[in-house]
């Protein structure tokens, strides 16, 4: 019964070892995410000159129609 006592303050200790390593991580900025920003701005034009070629297309559509 003692083992288990054990291994269960051994893992509580690895554990907060690892919750630490994370926190230190979290604060040095590794996970800030600096290249997806740039590359959506590319990607939202492509999507709104989509919309508006849409637009346009049933635009002419209903001029064609009248």
């Amino acid at each position: 019964m003692n083992i288990i006592y054990l291994l269960l303050a051994i893992s509580v200790i690895v554990a907060l070892v690892f919750f630490a390593a994370f926190i230190i991580s979290v604060k040095n900025g590794q996970y800030d995410d600096v290249y997806t920003p740039s590359v959506r701005m590319l990607f939202e034009d492509e999507l709104v000159d989509q919309e508006k070629e849409t637009h346009q297309q049933s635009t002419v559509n209903k001029v064609k129609s009248n």
